[in-house]
């Protein structure tokens, strides 16, 4: 069986270190447990590894966030991979700072990268795991805030964060989405 992962974020130095890149975080994480490196290629960066025997294809869209679609459609079809072995991570403004989510399903909630991604592939049917940022900004600076790095508080508990997001990833490869909702869901 094959997986795809992908970590939504933007490229280039500028965007690093910043909410919005945090699936480009999770996703480093990820492709450090089943180590592989990133290698570049088509529409981004892929880590190509195994986890209990399952081939795991996880990727880095170098499309910016608002485009990420054209990524995940790639390399869905050149993989053959089905809908329900694909996995989304992105932020979210509507959860706290870093409460992890895990859905089979559902809207865009305003994000970009999503929206995207469900126009592409004319469904809104496939999981996704959301990493809570939470909307600490005033009115009118919510694109500064998501393009913002993080605050020394944040900084400090990333790490474990972006470990258990990892380990969420490797468990829906492994257990499934509803084990895994089960698991990890708000924790």
């Amino acid at each position: 069986m094959k997986y795809l992962i992908v970590g939504l974020g933007n490229k280039g130095s500028e965007y690093e270190n910043t909410r919005h890149n945090i699936g480009f975080k999770v996703a480093d994480k990820i492709a450090e447990t089943l180590e592989v490196p990133f290698n570049s290629t088509n529409f981004g960066w892929m880590a190509d590894g195994k986890y209990k025997g399952r081939r795991v294809l996880v990727l880095k869209p170098d499309t910016y966030m608002n485009l990420s679609g054209n990524a995940v459609r790639y390399w869905m079809q050149k993989e053959n991979i089905p809908l329900e072995n694909i996995l989304i991570i992105t932020d979210d403004l509507a959860l706290p700072f870093g409460t992890l989510r895990m859905k089979g399903k559902g809207s865009d909630a305003g994000h970009n990268g999503l929206k995207n991604i469900n126009e592409i592939l004319q469904t809104q049917n496939y999981a996704r795991l959301r990493f809570g940022i939470s909307a600490d900004f005033s009115e009118g600076r919510q694109v500064d805030y998501v393009l913002g790095t993080w605050n020394d508080e944040e900084n400090a508990a990333l790490p474990e964060r972006i470990e258990k997001f990892s380990k969420a990833s490797l468990s829906f490869v492994f257990a499934g989405i509803n084990n895994t909702m089960s698991a990890f869901n708000g924790k």
